[in-house]
């Protein structure tokens, strides 16, 4: 199988891992998941993954209930970790070599974040999951995606959602929404598209670092995306808005 892309960044949400769940996490669903990012790293392809912890605590939820949103953020990290390390036991019982670097120290678990470590761990062939965000509050993952993406000199960062790509419109609640097929970076920043927080998209910007958005439940999607196929939306430099 050729590829397009030979070292990414996969963006994962918490509420990805819920499956049909109201919170937590589904053991199908985060194998389903291992099995198909599995299938690209036979390919060749070197993979790093930051998750989210939304599934299981948001920090912008936690201090809209009164909560101070620096101790909120924190509890959102934690919740990151939590997740990273369910995914690490998913791929290694797929025999894939995996390790969880966190922003946070938590060494007993987890390696702490080194950039020159994790691209290490790639080159050699390792899955790398980056948990606890960028350590930071006030901070989204989605900013950490881009942050670790640039580091790592990631190619592209995949935003794999629960919807099929970025839309004009909600299109739960607008059934003529147009989903479109690339767009420029300044187009998602002055149009306030919220597929991912503006400083994510203006670090992706500054680095030229393209972000496809897909569908998540999709089968065989992280592939097709890998391979270059068309599918969802690209967001990028040399992009059109089409």
């Amino acid at each position: 199988m050729g590829t397009t892309y030979k070292r990414v960044l996969l963006k994962l949400s918490g509420e990805a891992l819920m499956g049909d769940l109201s919170y937590g996490i589904d053991p199908a669903v985060v194998k389903k998941i291992a099995l198909e990012v599995l299938d690209i790293i036979n390919a060749g392809v070197e993979v790093a993954i930051v998750v989210g912890g939304g599934n299981i605590f948001r920090g912008v939820k936690g201090a809209a209930s009164g909560m101070d949103r620096a101790t909120a953020d924190y509890i959102g990290m934690i919740s990151t970790v939590m997740n990273a390390m369910t995914l690490q036991d998913a791929f290694e019982r797929l025999g894939v070599p995996t390790r969880v670097q966190t922003a946070i120290e938590m060494q007993e678990v987890a390696e702490p974040y080194i950039r020159r470590r994790a691209m290490r761990h790639l080159e050699k062939g390792r899955l790398v999951i980056f948990g606890a965000g960028s350590g930071n509050p006030f901070f989204t993952t989605d900013t950490t995606a881009a942050l670790r993406a640039a580091e790592i000199n990631a190619e592209v960062v995949f935003k794999a959602t629960k919807v099929d790509g970025i839309y004009d419109s909600d299109p739960n609640q607008n059934p003529d929404a147009k989903r479109f097929t690339s767009l420029t970076y300044s187009h998602v920043l002055a149009h306030d598209l919220r597929v991912m927080d503006s400083t994510a998209i203006a670090l992706c910007k500054d680095n030229n670092i393209p972000i496809i958005v897909f569908d998540l439940s999709v089968a065989g999607n992280i592939r097709r995306a890998v391979m270059g196929e068309s599918i969802g939306t690209i967001v990028g430099g040399s992009c059109e808005v089409s």
